[in-house]
């Protein structure tokens, strides 16, 4: 797949210490998107200055209002896929070439699959995905997707589904799904699922909604 028709979705919040390096190293392999939800610090800056395509939200809207806005824009400057990063440096970013390897494999999604997973909740829920739809880490930040399955189900989340939504969807419509293990790096910063009691409440809310889906 040409590299002028990828689009990589950065959500970033106050990540003025990564933005630069991650944008840089994402754009060997497409364009880079980095939605500034909110941030107080240069992230925006520094991420244009890096090359990124920049969306900025006056004020936050959260992980999946981020990524909302990306994928429009993505679509918008007509990408025929969408990877999306995290802009925290966990993900690292070489590992795009291989998912673009999957989809030019066949692939409609490729869901990455974390060496490791820190709370309780992300490991109820993905034993939920697994049995279901034998998807092994639906909370992983780092998936692509071709653009026609966004564009199929209109959005990217409706319900604040910590980046599940999409995924699970194809997954239900049978769209071909191909997953992808990989080393997470250390976390630069603190998690955007929040702190141990909040951020497992808000998986366990995400998994709930999409049982009830």
């Amino acid at each position: 797949m040409d590299r002028s028709r990828i689009g990589i979705v950065i959500p970033a919040w106050n990540e003025s210490k990564t933005i630069s390096a991650v944008v840089s190293a994402a754009s060997r392999y497409g364009t880079p998107i980095v939605v500034d939800d909110g941030s107080t610090d240069a992230t925006a800056e520094l991420a244009a200055a890096s090359g990124a395509v920049v969306v900025s939200h006056p004020a936050n809207r959260g992980y999946d209002g981020a990524l909302n806005s990306g994928f429009r824009k993505a679509a918008e400057i007509g990408s025929e896929a969408i990877i999306t990063v995290d802009a925290d440096g966990q993900h690292d970013p070489t590992l795009i070439q291989q998912f673009i390897d999957a989809l030019d494999a066949g692939a409609d999604v490729v869901i990455g699959v974390r060496s490791r997973r820190q709370r309780l909740a992300e490991h109820v829920f993905a034993a939920y995905t697994k049995m279901r739809y034998g998807i092994d880490d639906p909370l992983c930040g780092m998936k692509a997707y071709r653009t026609k399955v966004f564009e199929a189900l209109g959005h990217f989340d409706s319900y604040g589904s910590i980046g599940t939504e999409l995924a699970l969807f194809a997954a239900r419509k049978r769209y071909r799904v191909t997953q992808l293990p990989f080393q997470v790096r250390e976390r630069s910063g603190a998690s955007r699922f929040g702190r141990i009691i909040s951020g497992n409440a808000k998986i366990f809310r995400a998994m709930g909604l999409a049982v009830w889906r």
